[in-house]
């Protein structure tokens, strides 16, 4: 079965595509919905300019598609991107939002396709060990919840980092896959990519709300 992948760039995405993979499904294809605006009902936005990149590193086509960001503009632009695919579903990266999963699979019935999700419905913690297992390398790059401060922006997600995200779910209760919004993720390296994302300049804001790091400029760097 040939699958399209919904990727954002993100650690979630990634991990799906790789388990998709190992899986046996075929999946040529990345799909990126990005929106104009900056702000999205159902899609991951940070950085999600440097996901050509990615695609390059691991061979994939890449399919992006605009929209205003409103709920109903982002269900026509995935439905328009994946109408005209050589693709029998897409690979989507839900954990537990209950919001995406319903308006994905509402859209993938609508055109016929059929949709996998590795992750659904696992355990949070478990989902993260996977992410460590499977080599995948993804930094933080949004923070957008009470407990975090600016020394998380930029940090990987290593055991170090995942024993001080449970730390934070005790403590402030966030989602420690960030589902909820909470955090934001980027990946570098995973064992698809040829060659790593290095970001060569970024900056950072940071306000009363949290913060985001900006990626200004990355490069694919040999290994």
């Amino acid at each position: 079965m040939r699958l399209a992948a919904l990727y954002s760039g993100g650690k979630d995405s990634t991990l799906a595509l790789y388990l998709a993979q190992q899986m046996g499904y075929d999946v040529p294809y990345l799909v990126s919905i990005e929106p104009e605006s900056g702000e999205s009902w159902m899609f991951h936005v940070p950085n999600i300019g440097a996901v050509p990149l990615m695609a390059a590193s691991m061979g994939k086509e890449l399919v992006t598609v605009g929209t205003s960001g409103s709920e109903e503009a982002d269900m026509q632009a995935l439905s328009g991107a994946l109408s005209g695919l050589d693709a029998d579903g897409i690979v989507a990266g839900f954990v537990w939002s209950d919001y995406q999963w319903d308006r994905v699979n509402r859209v993938c019935d609508r055109i016929g396709m059929k949709v996998v999700a590795p992750l659904w419905r696992k355990d949070q913690g478990m989902a993260l060990e996977e992410l460590l297992s499977a080599g995948i390398r993804a930094v933080i790059v949004g923070c957008y919840a009470e407990g975090f401060d600016k020394s998380w922006l930029g940090r990987e997600i290593d055991s170090a980092a995942v024993d001080g995200l449970m730390s934070l779910r005790d403590s402030h209760g966030i989602s420690v896959i960030g589902e909820g919004g909470e955090y934001e993720s980027l990946t570098l390296d995973s064992p698809m990519h040829s060659r790593p994302l290095h970001i060569v300049r970024h900056t950072l804001e940071w306000g009363r709300g949290g913060g985001t790091l900006l990626v200004d400029d990355a490069v694919l760097r040999d290994r």
